[in-house]
C-alpha cells in the first residue's frame, strides 16, 4: 500500500516538481531557482556548535531575503497606502521598530493586523521587501497593519534567544491596544506566517497567561512553525516525512534553525516557545483563530494539530488548507499565483471584519 501514500510517504525521494498535487504555476516559479527539487545537503545539523548554527543562520538569512525579492519583483506598486515608523520601548527596555501601514483615506477606526514575520524566530526582518509588500497589500483592503521588528534568535538581528522575540511581539500588541484611538484602530488581530505564525499564536497564549487577553480580538496563523519535532518527527506529524525536502528540509535545516531560539533546550515543550505542546486548558478562553496551512508543507500537520487543540479547548476556530502549495506558498508567489496570494489576503481581511 505504500505507493498509494502521498509524497515521500509513498515514494521516498520524490521531488516537489514530481508530486502530482503541486500547482504547476508554483513549480514554474521555483524551477529557475533550483527550488523545485530537494535542497542540497546542509552544512550543519543538530550536533553542530551554536557558533556554527549562528553562522548558518546568517548565511540562510541572506539567501531567503534575496528569494523574497525575486519572487515578487514584477509586482506593481500598491496604491492608496501610506506608511510610517514608530519606535517603542519593549518590556525588556529595548527599542522596537513598528512599521505602520494605513489606507491613505482612512475614514474611521479600522481593524489592525499586528504582523509577526516569518523566519523561524531566528532570521529575516520586518523591513524585508516581501513583508513590506504583504503589509501594503493588507492595508489596501482597509486595514491598519503594523509590522513588528522583533529581536531574532540569530541573523543580523540576533542572537537573542527565547523569550526576547516573544516579549517584543507582546510589547507591540499591548502598545497598539493602549494607543488604539490615536492609531485609528478598532480591534487587534495577531497574524504571521511560519515562525511569525508561532509568535502570533504564542503572543495570545502569553496574553492569556499574563491577564491581558481581552486586548486581542483574534489570531490568524499561517503555516505555523510550532512543534520543535524536527530532529525526530512524532508519528502524529506525518507531513514532516511526507513533504520533507519540499522547499524546506526537516532534519537539518528546520532542526538547526530551532536551536538558536532556545540554545539549551530548556523550553523544548514550553507552549510559549513551541505552541504545539499547549493543552486544551492552556488555550481555553482564547479569542477566535484561523489556522491556515499549505498542503505540501512539512509543517502542515503541526498546524492542524494545534487547530484540534483549539477545538478541544472550546475556542472558535477555522482551519484552511491551501492546496498545491509549499510552505508559505500563498505568501511567496505574488507574481506566479496572484489569485492564491489574493485569496489569503482577502481571507485575513474577512476574518478581521468578522470579529
Amino acid at each position: 500500500m505504500a505507493p498509494n501514500l502521498p509524497g515521500r510517504l509513498g515514494t521516498p525521494g520524490m521531488d516537489l516538481r514530481d508530486d502530482p498535487r503541486a500547482d504547476p504555476r508554483m513549480i514554474a516559479a521555483l524551477a529557475p531557482l533550483g527550488l523545485d527539487v530537494a535542497p542540497p545537503p546542509m552544512p550543519v545539523g543538530t550536533e553542530s556548535s551554536l557558533d556554527e548554527l549562528l553562522a548558518f543562520c546568517a548565511e540562510s538569512e541572506v539567501g531567503f531575503q534575496a528569494l523574497g525579492g525575486m519572487l515578487a519583483q514584477s509586482a506593481p506598486p500598491v496604491d492608496g497606502v501610506k506608511s510610517t515608523t514608530e519606535v517603542i520601548k519593549g518590556v525588556d527596555g529595548n527599542d522596537i521598530n513598528l512599521y505602520i501601514h494605513k489606507p491613505e483615506n482612512q475614514g474611521g477606526p479600522l481593524p489592525c493586523i499586528v504582523h509577526t514575520h516569518g523566519g523561524g524566530m531566528v532570521i529575516l526582518q520586518a523591513s524585508d521587501v516581501g513583508y513590506v509588500r504583504w503589509r501594503d497589500e493588507l492595508a489596501a483592503t482597509g486595514l491598519v497593519v503594523i509590522g513588528v521588528e522583533f529581536r531574532n534568535g540569530a541573523g543580523v538581528g540576533g542572537p537573542h534567544a527565547f523569550p526576547a522575540g516573544l516579549n517584543d511581539c507582546a510589547s507591540a500588541a499591548q502598545w497598539v491596544t493602549a494607543n488604539a484611538d490615536s492609531l485609528g484602530v478598532s480591534k487587534v488581530i495577531m497574524s504571521g506566517e511560519s515562525g511569525g505564525g508561532n509568535l502570533a499564536i504564542a503572543t495570545a497564549l502569553k496574553a492569556k497567561q499574563d491577564g491581558w487577553i481581552d486586548g486581542i480580538a483574534g489570531v490568524y496563523a499561517q503555516c505555523p512553525y510550532i512543534s520543535n519535532g524536527y530532529a525526530d518527527p512524532p508519528a502524529e506529524l506525518a507531513s514532516l516525512v511526507e513533504n520533507d525536502d519540499y522547499f524546506l528540509n526537516v532534519g537539518t535545516q528546520m532542526a538547526a534553525l530551532a536551536i538558536p531560539y532556545d540554545p539549551d533546550g530548556a523550553n523544548a515543550t514550553n507552549p510559549l516557545a513551541w505552541p504545539y505542546h499547549a493543552t486544551a486548558a492552556d488555550v481555553a478562553g482564547l479569542p477566535p483563530h484561523v489556522i491556515s496551512v499549505n498542503q505540501l508543507d512539512p509543517l502542515r500537520d503541526e498546524g492542524l494539530a494545534y487547530y484540534r487543540t483549539l477545538l478541544d479547548g472550546g475556542v472558535s476556530t477555522v482551519s484552511r488548507t491551501v492546496n498545491g502549495t509549499c510552505h508559505a506558498g500563498d505568501c511567496l508567489f505574488r507574481d506566479a499565483m496572484p489569485e492564491v496570494y489574493a485569496a489569503t489576503i482577502n481571507d485575513i481581511k474577512s476574518f478581521a471584519d468578522s470579529l
